[in-house]
């Protein structure tokens, strides 16, 4: 069987023994008709009770072949036949060690307790949990080090670093940031006055938008869209710097990364948020004056009256005291997963997204605790 310089067999019958004598080119180029000839080997094989595979007329054989021949006289074997190889030149014999059919036994499956699994997950995120909560510990004593050390000395400090990192988050960051919130402050003072005309209460709208804005939306909507776009950039950019060495090259150089490279940005995250925190308030109340003269016949100028009644100065500094603890929030994390990097794309990807979801879970956590923190002060 077979073409020319294709892998061919023939087969005698000796007693109670069959050769099989195996001729050409037994190799991947010709793996169909490989194939095929196992095939028929084990068919022929499979008629007596010794089966003699005879190698002397191969010409050549590679890894392809071998696997075959092996795996048909395992399966000669395993129907009972006395399956041998026989002519082997020292070379097919290495081969055919090394590269022979073993058959590979599925380890039994181990019977599953759920709640032995629920509660191993639920272990096993405490245990990451405590173990990211000492990485940014640890990363924020060594901003609190190097911000010491820079009021220490001065000239330490790149200004340059943090006014380029402040030009990428807040500059840049303006024209979202106002759409973001001149929209959500529309949304608000429009459903706000589609329930406050039932009660005839049209005019509270001022109130609900100024209190609301001021005290909340304004600076988490600012603080969420800040994660998105700066903390998983800051998280892309170290990662990166991270897989290609270039941190360890500045250790190397006799500098610290906190100094040149995260610092910066979670200064830059401070001062930033606070700033982009001001025009997103003052974009969400432009967009309540918009739609409460729209739909609800306020004027803006009687809009604008109105407001110093509905809120105080407390009110607005409530929203603002808010902002570089969460710019602040968002630098650490995202520095931590940045670091956190190692040599694949796949644990970037997988960190920038941890820093985006810890960074916002965050800033819900800390709008929280101030929420509580000045309820009792009564702020």
């Amino acid at each position: 069987m077979g073409s020319l310089n294709g892998p061919t067999f023939s087969s005698r019958r000796a007693g109670d023994a069959i050769w099989l004598s195996l001729a050409g080119h037994w190799t991947l180029d010709a793996s169909a008709e490989i194939e095929a000839g196992a095939k028929a080997l084990l068919t022929e094989g499979g008629a007596g009770r010794r089966a003699i595979l005879d190698l002397g007329g191969v010409a050549r054989l590679d890894t392809a072949g071998a696997w075959l021949i092996d795996r048909t006289r395992q399966q000669l074997s395993a129907r009972g036949v006395a399956a041998e190889l026989a002519s082997i030149r020292p070379e097919f014999g290495i081969l055919l060690e090394e590269a022979g059919y073993r058959a590979l036994n599925a380890p039994p499956r181990k019977r599953k307790s759920y709640a032995v699994d629920l509660l191993a997950d639920v272990g096993q995120s405490v245990a990451s949990a405590g173990h990211d909560l000492l990485n940014a510990v640890d990363c924020l004593g060594q901003f609190v080090a190097s911000i010491g050390k820079s009021l220490a000395r001065p000239s330490r400090f790149r200004p340059a670093s943090l006014f380029s990192h402040m030009e990428t988050i807040a500059l840049r960051g303006v024209p979202i940031i106002f759409l973001i919130n001149f929209l959500v402050g529309a949304i608000v003072a429009q459903q706000g006055l589609f329930q406050l005309r039932r009660f005839g209460a049209t005019i509270l709208v001022v109130d609900l938008v100024g209190i609301l804005i001021l005290r909340e939306l304004g600076v988490m909507l600012t603080s969420i869209m800040a994660a998105g776009r700066s903390g998983s950039a800051i998280t892309a950019e170290l990662g990166s710097m991270k897989m290609r060495e270039e941190i360890d090259a500045l250790k190397v150089m006799g500098m610290q990364p906190m100094d040149v490279l995260i610092a910066p940005r979670i200064l830059a995250l401070m001062i930033s948020v606070p700033l982009l925190t001001f025009i997103g308030d003052m974009s969400a109340i432009f967009g309540g004056i918009v739609v409460a003269w729209i739909y609800g016949g306020i004027t803006p100028r009687s809009f604008i009256a109105l407001l110093p009644e509905a809120i105080g100065l407390h009110t607005f500094l409530s929203g603002m005291i808010k902002a570089p603890f969460m710019g602040f929030v968002i630098g650490l994390i995202a520095s931590v997963e940045g670091l956190a990097v190692e040599g694949s794309a796949e644990s970037l990807g997988r960190r920038v997204t941890a820093s985006v979801v810890k960074s916002i879970f965050m800033v819900i956590v800390v709008d929280g605790i101030f929420a509580m923190f000045f309820a009792g002060i009564r702020f």
